[in-house]
C-alpha cells in the first residue's frame, strides 16, 4: 500500500454563485456611484463605470450558463435598450414626467439642476428649467420618427429601382448605376444643408432630405442580389413556365432581395439619427421648442457645456445609446440574413 495521501482539493466557488456575486456587487456600486450625493461627479463617474463592468462581466457569465457559450450579452442589451426606449416613448404621454417644452410653466423650476436620478428632475434640468429626461424622451420620438420613415422610404424606393436594373440590365442598369454613382459623388452633409435651406423644417421634409441617402446604398445592394439570383433554377423554371416579369420579380426575387435589405435597414437607422442630430445641432432640423437630440446638444455651446456638462452629456448618452445598439442589433441581422454571396 501507498504511504502517500491523497491530495486535498481546494474549495473554489461554483461558477453559478461567483456569477451572481459579480452581478449583485455591480449593480450596488452602480446604484451607489449613481446615487450618492456625498462623492464628487468624477468618483461618481468612476465608481458606476466600475459597478457597470462588475455587473455586465457577472451577466454575460450568467447568460453563458443559460443559453449556452453563444450567448452575446451586447446583442441583448442593444436590443433591450431599443425595447425599453420605445416602450418609453409609446408610453411618454402617460408617464409622470416634468415639463419639457413650455417655458412658461417652468418659471418656478430650478435651472441647470444637476442629475439626481431621483426627485421630480432624475436627469436634470436645462438653461430654461425643462426636464431632460423628458426632452430626451420626446426628442427620441422626434428622431426616431424621421429616420423610421427615412429608412422605409428609402428601402422601398431603393429597392424597386435596384431589382429592376438588376432583372433587366443592360441599358436601364447603365442609367441606375450613372444616376447613384452621381448621388454618391455630392457629399451627403452638404446634399443635407442644401436640401435644409430650400424645404421648411418640418418632420416629413428633413425624412424626406434623409432617405436621398439611403437609396444608393439600397440600389447597389438590390441591384447585386437580383443578379445573383435572376439566373437560379427557380427563376429559370418560371420564366420556362411564362412567368411575367412582374411576377417573377415580385414572387421569386423579392423574397431573397427583401431580408439583405431590411439588415441594411437596421444599420442606416444609426446612420440617419446622427444625420438628423447634426442638422438639428447646426439649426437646420427641427427647431426648438420642439426638442430633438441635435438641439438638445446645441444647447451646450460655449460656456453652458464647462460650467453644466450635464445638458450635453445627457442627450449624448441616449443618441450614443440607441446608435450604438442599432448598429449591434444590424450587425446581428446582417450575419444571419446575408448570405456573403453577394458583393457590393
Amino acid at each position: 500500500m501507498s504511504d502517500i495521501a491523497p491530495r486535498t482539493r481546494t474549495a473554489f466557488p461554483p461558477p453559478l454563485l461567483t456569477a451572481l456575486t459579480l452581478t449583485a456587487v455591480g449593480l450596488a456600486l452602480l446604484v451607489f456611484g449613481a446615487t450618492t450625493a456625498q462623492l464628487v461627479p468624477p468618483a461618481k463617474a468612476a465608481l458606476a463605470l466600475l459597478g457597470l463592468g462588475t455587473a455586465f462581466a457577472g451577466a454575460s457569465r450568467l447568460g453563458k450558463r443559460w443559453a449556452g457559450p453563444g450567448f452575446d450579452l451586447v446583442f441583448w442589451a442593444g436590443a433591450g435598450w431599443l425595447i425599453l426606449l420605445g416602450l418609453a416613448i409609446v408610453c411618454a404621454p402617460w408617464l409622470p414626467l416634468a415639463e419639457d417644452r413650455d417655458v412658461a410653466s417652468t418659471v418656478m423650476e430650478p435651472v441647470f439642476a444637476t442629475p439626481a436620478f431621483t426627485g421630480d428632475h432624475p436627469l436634470g434640468t436645462n438653461a430654461f428649467g425643462l426636464d431632460l429626461l423628458a426632452r430626451s424622451l420626446y426628442g427620441a420620438r422626434s428622431s426616431l420618427v424621421i429616420s423610421l420613415s427615412a429608412v422605409a422610404v428609402g428601402t422601398v424606393v431603393g429597392g424597386a429601382i435596384g431589382m429592376v436594373a438588376g432583372y433587366f440590365q443592360k441599358g436601364v442598369d447603365r442609367a441606375v448605376g450613372i444616376a447613384t454613382n452621381s448621388l454618391l459623388a455630392v457629399p451627403p452633409l452638404i446634399l443635407l444643408i442644401a436640401l435644409a435651406t430650400v424645404l421648411e423644417p418640418h418632420l416629413r421634409n428633413v425624412a424626406l432630405s434623409l432617405a436621398l441617402l439611403t437609396v444608393p446604398g439600397m440600389v447597389r445592394l438590390a441591384r447585386a442580389t437580383t443578379m445573383a439570383y435572376a439566373n437560379r433554377e427557380f427563376v429559370v423554371a418560371a420564366r420556362a413556365m411564362g412567368a411575367t416579369r412582374t411576377r417573377i420579380l415580385l414572387r421569386e426575387l423579392l423574397p431573397n432581395v427583401l431580408l439583405p435589405l431590411l439588415s441594411l435597414a437596421v444599420v442606416m437607422i444609426s446612420v440617419l439619427i446622427v444625420a438628423e442630430a447634426s442638422l438639428s445641432f447646426l439649426g437646420l432640423g427641427i427647431q426648438p421648442p420642439e426638442p430633438t437630440w441635435g438641439n438638445m446638444i446645441a444647447e451646450g455651446e460655449g460656456r453652458a457645456f464647462e460650467d453644466h456638462p450635464h445638458i450635453v452629456l445627457v442627450p449624448g448618452a441616449f443618441l450614443f445609446l440607441t446608435v450604438f445598439a442599432f448598429n449591434i442589433v444590424g450587425e446581428k441581422a446582417r450575419g444571419r440574413w446575408d448570405s456573403r454571396s453577394v458583393k457590393l
